[in-house]
């Protein structure tokens, strides 16, 4: 049989670049699924629901295709914290965050059509963030990065600079861990190379 088609339900740059970066070239379909219609307190089931949702809503679009859906969020101080909704909300975020540590979760949702099967797992992160002046926490908000993380932070951008170190998958953190992928692709037959492009 042809390897199917690798579709992302994703529209985040970063997980496109990191399966880029193992010769992985999918195809983008973003999800634009209402995460709010989800309601969750326990930060691994709530991103395992919301990566099957995302991509499940792309499913109709193709006959025969693996479908990734990925989410994340951070949990810090027993609090869950996806995307942060304005500047100011990223600023009060990182106040808490400096100095401190939080577990960063990413569900992962891999849908294989031509089987009919689905294989939803997540992988948690943590991440241990750097002191950081009130001066340093307003310049990093106002590069516009936070607004568009989870956790209000992107490990592969301006971010790295207030992250002391990490504990657990290096990729994970920036939304898809490619260990596990490579895990998932396996239990559904098929050898991560086969997608090499």
């Amino acid at each position: 049989m042809g390897i199917l088609p690798f579709v992302l339900a994703s529209a985040s740059p970063a997980r496109r670049r990191l399966l880029q970066t193992v010769g992985i070239e999918p195809i983008v379909r973003p999800s634009d699924f209402d995460e709010s219609q989800i309601q969750l307190n326990e930060p691994a089931q709530l991103v395992k629901t919301l990566a099957q949702c995302k991509a499940e809503t792309v499913v109709p679009q193709f006959e025969s295709a693996l479908i990734m859906g990925c989410d994340s969020v951070l949990s810090l101080n027993g609090e869950i914290h996806g995307k942060p909704a304005n500047a100011s909300e990223a600023i009060a975020r990182w106040q808490v965050m400096q100095g401190n540590f939080g577990d960063l979760y990413t569900g992962h949702a891999l849908i294989d059509l031509s089987q009919n099967r689905t294989i939803v797992k997540s992988q948690v992160t943590r991440v241990y963030f750097g002191q950081m002046s009130d001066r340093a926490i307003a310049a990093y908000v106002a590069t516009g990065e936070p607004l568009k993380c989870a956790g209000a932070f992107a490990l592969e951008g301006f971010g790295s600079l207030f992250v002391e170190k990490i504990e657990g998958c290096h990729s994970n953190v920036i939304g898809l861990s490619l260990p596990l992928l490579r895990h998932m692709l396996a239990e559904l037959g098929y050898d991560v190379t086969d997608f090499w492009r």
